[in-house]
């Protein structure tokens, strides 16, 4: 079960933050179809948020198509976002570990990786696209 947390740095509204979290673990295969979300009272509970911004990222999910709710049982994933790519993800990851490694070894902090990382995605992105 996917353990949702908020990040006030992050400039996303929490409800954006939980429908990303899901997205990203539909994507990377860490949730897959049938998984259970945690209820609205556990995420309310854990995370200290407004029962209605828990609602708003389920309600938004399930326009999506990618969760159901099952009134008196729960938030089910109804879909998954992971494709044939999953079976890179393993490898990557390693790659990416290393690189944060070196990269904290370099003396770069949280903050600082995060817009290298950024930077050079935009720059990469913009590239492909030229």
């Amino acid at each position: 079960m996917i353990e949702f947390y908020l990040d006030g740095r992050s400039g996303l509204s929490p409800y954006l933050q939980l429908v990303q979290q899901v997205r990203h673990a539909l994507r990377l295969g860490l949730l897959r179809e049938g998984d259970q979300l945690p209820t609205v009272k556990d995420v309310v509970a854990r995370l200290a948020i407004n029962p209605n911004t828990v609602l708003k990222a389920y309600r938004e999910l399930e326009h999506e198509g990618l969760v159901a709710a099952r009134p008196g049982v729960g938030t089910f994933v109804t879909r998954t976002l992971a494709d044939a790519s999953l079976a890179a993800h393993g490898r990557l990851r390693q790659d990416l570990r290393r690189w944060l490694t070196a990269a904290r070894l370099a003396g770069l902090d949280d903050e600082s990786i995060e817009a290298l990382f950024m930077a050079t995605f935009r720059t990469a992105s913009q590239e492909d696209i030229a």
